[in-house]
């Protein structure tokens, strides 16, 4: 006997799950795959090949380190600066390594928030796309902040004249009032966003040159200033100051997570996505060390205690006269300009990913005509803008470190979880010596995060509370999966 459907039937209700199945809930590899390009009311264009992915990861992060941080790092490391560099480097490796794996299985804007999702459940899911927030958000603040620095380097350099500190520095900081030169680069790369991600790529493409040709110039010069007795003390305030300039320095690496949120615009993932990661981690490397080594051994590390442009300073010094480092300067200007740009490109596809899944607003996966999440980037530009003008760029610098390192300790358990649990699954990458590697991965994070200072800590527990609030006080009930039937991966 066929039983008959009572029309107008009321939609059946929510599965009764636990707490504790809610916040496990996983989002098979497989769904997130399928979903992958898909937004509200269009779809991502595919439109990247490996030159572009690897441009996008080179752009996101060189430039950082060197061009903004290092002279706040060289006064905490002294010359063993170029071994902060490689402590860094090193744990950027193990995590580039587990990027690079996922990606090839995995290609979806979230980056480590997708893979999260599917392999440690909602709640692991939210908390590391929460520390990408901070990370992408706050690091494009913090480049940006140096960008005004190199601007202002430039004006002096050309004009002889400086932007006032009113008009340079935050509220607080020698007579600060607002960062204008900050916010200014985040708009220009809101502008640049909003025209596509086709026009941005090839933008980013010639920044990227620019900003690899004014180092190999930089190197080529110092060196020729380089003594041996700047060596010395090589490591004046001991492993400590290694450490913790290190985990500063680490802030230089975070780019190469770059490129896997473009996994939905590229145009083979599988392939591409873990060559670009590789790639790009080894050519950054390689420069950033290399110039630390100059910049050293130019000039006493010492000198570089409150020095603004600590580069294009060191070519006045070796030269003698200004004409290299304003070449230089405006090359510094270009490149951090290319960092804001791809950093924010990564930042909006990973709200559009977590968007797509309910966990937050559904404007930040609204997509115009043209496949471009706009809103997202109107909304997401202003907010950083306004944090690039008013907080200080060292306390940005750190709370962006301690969120990647958080963010990209999970990406290694996430191999070793999805190992155990999906041997099936193709991997295009392998990561070698599993699970020995990821471990060192999780070790290595662990180490770095534990260098740094209470205050960093304070900052990243407050942001995880509130973070924790917003997920069970909205995401939880929005999620996507939360109406739908267990499945396997759940």
């Amino acid at each position: 006997m066929v039983e008959e459907k009572t029309v107008g039937a009321p939609a059946p209700a929510a599965p009764r799950r636990t707490v504790k199945q809610r916040l496990m809930r996983r989002k098979p590899v497989e769904r997130l795959t399928e979903e992958a390009g898909h937004g509200e009311g269009g779809s991502l264009r595919r439109t990247m090949g490996l030159p572009q992915l690897t441009m996008i990861s080179i752009g996101a992060t060189l430039g950082t380190g060197i061009f903004v941080v290092l002279g706040e790092a060289v006064p905490v490391a002294g010359p063993a600066v170029v071994l902060s560099f490689v402590i860094a480097g090193v744990t950027a490796l193990f995590s580039a390594l587990a990027y690079a794996e996922l990606a090839g299985m995995i290609p979806a804007s979230g980056s480590a928030y997708s893979y999260s999702y599917a392999t440690m459940g909602e709640l692991v899911a939210w908390v590391c796309g929460w520390c990408l927030m901070l990370t992408y958000g706050v690091s494009v603040a913090a480049v940006a902040v140096g960008w005004g620095e190199y601007i202002n380097e430039l004006l002096r350099l050309v004009t002889g004249a400086s932007l006032p500190a009113a008009l340079t520095q935050p509220p607080g900081a020698d007579g600060g009032i607002v960062n204008i030169p900050a916010a200014v680069v985040v708009v220009l790369a809101m502008v640049a966003l909003i025209g596509g991600v086709r026009e941005s790529a090839w933008l980013n493409g010639a920044m990227v040159v620019v900003k690899v040709a004014v180092m190999v110039m930089f190197v080529a010069i110092a060196a020729t200033a380089v003594q041996d007795g700047n060596f010395a003390p090589f490591m004046p305030l001991g492993m400590a100051g290694v450490s913790a300039a290190g985990a500063t320095l680490f802030f230089s690496y975070i780019g190469f997570d770059a490129a896997s949120t473009a996994g939905e615009e590229a145009k083979d993932p599988q392939r591409d996505l873990p060559r670009a990661i590789m790639l790009s981690l080894v050519i950054v490397t390689a420069i950033y060390c290399l110039v630390a080594f100059v910049a050293v051994g130019a000039m006493p590390w010492t000198d570089f205690q409150d020095t603004e442009a600590s580069l294009a300073h060191i070519l006045t010094v070796v030269t003698g006269t200004p004409i290299w480092s304003v070449v230089f300067a405006i090359g510094a200007v270009i490149a951090i300009a290319s960092v804001v740009l791809v950093v924010l490109y990564g930042q909006t596809r990973i709200l559009f990913a977590m968007s797509r899944d309910g966990l937050i607003p559904k404007v930040f996966s609204k997509l115009d005509r043209r496949g471009n999440p706009t809103a997202n980037i109107w909304i997401l530009s202003a907010v950083i803008a306004v944090l690039a003008a008013v907080v200080p760029l060292g306390h940005l610098a750190d709370a962006t470190s301690i969120g990647t390192l958080f963010a990209f300790g999970l990406v290694n358990v996430a191999v070793i979880v999805l190992r155990k649990r999906r041997p099936d699954l193709r991997r295009r990458f392998t990561m070698p010596l599993a699970p020995l590697t990821p471990a060192l991965g999780v070790l290595s994070c662990a180490y770095l995060m534990l260098s740094m200072g209470v205050a960093t800590w304070v900052t990243f527990g407050v942001w995880m509370v509130v973070g924790l609030a917003v997920y069970f006080g909205y995401s939880m009930r929005r999620s996507t999966l939360e109406t739908e039937p267990e499945t396997a991966e759940a």
